[in-house]
């Protein structure tokens, strides 16, 4: 079976943030793991920064930055695309993108009957 449909997107504001991130820090990866305050933030961290651990899930590669997220808030999320854009205002977080005046935000979608059955698979993290 071929998988047409991705789990995450990304704006094409949100990769001018990247293109400045990786000039700076190298190699990035995103992380959401919906928690409370800033948690519920997609954080942006240099590739291997943030630990990701048995409760943790790949959802895909946005940009060419793997996107992980807590599995118990991909429960939450399963049924819906989710689009990585950026808006103006500083977060409280240690996301990368803070000092650009910029924060990255999650959109969503509910996805369709049909793309639900050609969605891209998640991949478990073994940590």
């Amino acid at each position: 079976m071929e998988y047409t449909v991705p789990r995450v997107t990304i704006t094409d504001e949100a990769k001018e943030i990247i293109d400045q991130l990786r000039e700076r820090h190298g190699d990035l990866m995103f992380h959401q793991s919906g928690g409370c305050c800033d948690g519920s933030s997609p954080m942006c961290f240099e590739d291997g920064d943030f630990r990701l651990g048995r409760s943790d899930v790949k959802l895909g590669e946005i940009y060419d930055c793997p996107f992980y997220m807590a599995k118990d808030q991909f429960e939450y999320w399963k049924h819906m695309q989710l689009t990585l854009d950026v808006k103006d205002g500083r977060g409280a977080s240690f996301s990368l993108e803070i000092p650009t005046g910029k924060r990255f935000v999650i959109k969503s979608r509910l996805f369709s009957e049909e793309e639900l059955q050609v969605l891209q698979p998640v991949e478990s993290v073994d940590a």
